[in-house]
């Protein structure tokens, strides 16, 4: 392997914080998807389940999530999002979840999207699992990352 690791120390090959101090402030985008797999009687009732609306519940969880990135993920630089969505949409047999956020930074927000997706589709495995025990989280991944003037 040639290519050096970021988050590795050069000399001691101890894990560090990627030192973004010399790169330009920019404007920073990045959108995951993944989906939860489950029965088509499932999707039909997400918005009324025992412990309630699992729609609105896994939106707001995954927005919160966005927000607290660098205290779930080591070595996660924390950033000041100016916008983070997260969609649900429900399908015959699945929920795709859509999340985007948004900063103006000297590191990207991937991680912020992916973990808005991550915990926006657990949240819907937590309140669905009580009426559907073949439930799936799948294809989790980053589909978009821009920054201004790139």
């Amino acid at each position: 392997m040639t290519e050096r690791l970021s988050h590795v120390d050069e000399t001691s090959g101890n894990v560090r914080m990627v030192d973004v101090g010399d790169k330009a402030t920019v404007r920073r985008r990045a959108v995951a998807r993944g989906a939860v797999l489950m029965a088509t009687a499932t999707a039909a009732r997400l918005g009324a389940l025992p412990k309630g609306d699992a729609l609105t519940t896994a939106k707001l969880a995954g927005i919160m999530a966005a927000k607290r990135t660098s205290e779930l993920i080591p070595l996660c630089h924390p950033l000041a999002l100016s916008h983070v969505d997260v969609e649900l949409t429900v399908g015959e047999d699945r929920v795709e979840i859509t999340a985007s956020a948004e900063t103006t930074a000297q590191t990207g927000v991937e991680m912020e999207a992916l973990t808005a997706v991550a915990v926006a589709a657990l949240t819907v495995y937590d309140m669905a699992k009580a009426v559907d025990k073949a439930l799936e989280i799948t294809a989790i991944s980053l589909v978009e990352k821009t920054k201004a003037g790139a």
